[in-house]
């Protein structure tokens, strides 16, 4: 498998997962989001601190989705590799009553071909 072949299957994984992500969000499925993160992810989500591993990841985003917060969308996102097996996500996002910023989702490849996030550090600037 050449070079290129390779990045692409491991940011189709990627793309994969994000998508995974923003489903289980917008369907309020808090479980289904912690899913998607590496078992012992570090997730910096600002303000509110910072959250390690899955069980808590899946509790900050259930209250999230208990507060009402839904319909996440993705924009300006950008790819850039990060070893020979990662991406780096970088976006800005929208849902119903807030906005901010992804300053850093690192998704890396797993052992089944699937990608979970590694690292996640995102930022709500404001509400809608």
């Amino acid at each position: 498998m050449t070079m290129n072949t390779q990045k692409t299957l491991v940011l189709d994984a990627c793309k994969q997962g994000i998508e995974r992500w923003k489903i289980a969000f917008n369907t309020q499925n808090a479980a289904g989001c912690a899913a998607e993160y590496e078992a012992d992810c570090v997730m910096h989500a600002r303000p509110f601190g910072v959250f390690t591993g899955r069980e808590e990841i899946q509790a900050f985003w259930q209250k999230i989705m208990s507060d009402g917060f839904c319909d996440v969308d993705y924009q300006d996102t950008k790819w850039e590799a990060k070893g020979d097996n990662g991406f780096i996500l970088t976006s800005s996002w929208t849902m119903n009553k807030a906005f901010g910023v992804v300053h850093r989702e690192h998704w890396l490849l797993q052992a089944d071909g699937t990608a979970k996030l590694h690292s996640d550090d995102f930022e709500v600037q404001g509400e809608r």
